[in-house]
């Protein structure tokens, strides 16, 4: 199963061409907040409505050299549209970045709303970490 992570083309741009990519709740928070499939447009919507200049990170995670692990949301509380109590992905380190084997443009379309890319294949039913 791959987890995804929502960044600013900006700062993925940045990293580009280096080993590792960092977030800037790595600083804060000690980790880099990461969804599932079915999370991402639940995460989207809650953290990043009207923000342009997306990109989906599709990460695999067998590739991390990072601890992955799978935790409450950090405020309790989970996004509208996510069970109440589901584990999110966590990664506590930065991503190295072959660990990152798609990029996706993630924009909103015209009337604010996030979709997941068409050609993405869908996730799994179970998760696997």
């Amino acid at each position: 199963m791959r987890i995804f992570h929502i960044a600013s083309r900006q700062s993925w741009m940045a990293a580009a061409g280096g080993a590792l990519y960092d977030a800037p709740s790595l600083a804060s928070e000690g980790f880099i907040h990461c969804s599932t499939q079915s999370q991402v447009l639940p995460v989207a919507r809650k953290f990043y409505a009207h923000q342009r200049g997306l990109v989906l990170l599709e990460i695999d995670p067998s590739r991390l050299t990072a601890a992955l692990k799978w935790e409450a949301p950090s405020d309790s509380v989970s996004p509208a549209g996510v069970p109440q109590g589901e584990s999110f992905p966590h990664v506590y380190g930065a991503i190295n970045q072959d660990a990152v084997v798609k990029v996706w443009d993630f924009e909103p379309d015209e009337n604010g709303e996030f979709r997941l890319p068409a050609s993405m294949t869908p996730e799994e039913s179970s998760k696997s970490g």
